[in-house]
């Protein structure tokens, strides 16, 4: 079952559609009204919410593009197309 899951995560990943979603999501989270919306004067943990935002969303950028580039090592490893 973990086996079959972790399979189709991967199969989804090599979409290049998956790509340009991601990007155009992380343009969205990174214009106007998402900003605004957390620039706040609240400091939750002590930290200003918009740089909390901003570095919660670099995280999860970052572990994305990790999850993209397993997906690609595994392809290539798997002797599938490029």
């Amino acid at each position: 079952m973990k086996r079959r899951l972790k399979e189709v995560v991967i199969r989804r990943l090599k979409l290049k559609d998956t790509w340009v979603i991601c990007f155009a999501l992380g343009l969205v989270m990174m214009n106007y009204p998402f900003i605004s919306i957390f620039n706040k004067s609240t400091l939750p943990f002590g930290i200003p919410l918009l740089y909390l935002y901003l570095l919660i969303g670099w995280v999860f950028s970052i572990f994305i593009v990790y999850l993209f580039s397993r997906a690609a090592g595994h392809e290539s490893e798997s002797g599938g197309e490029p």
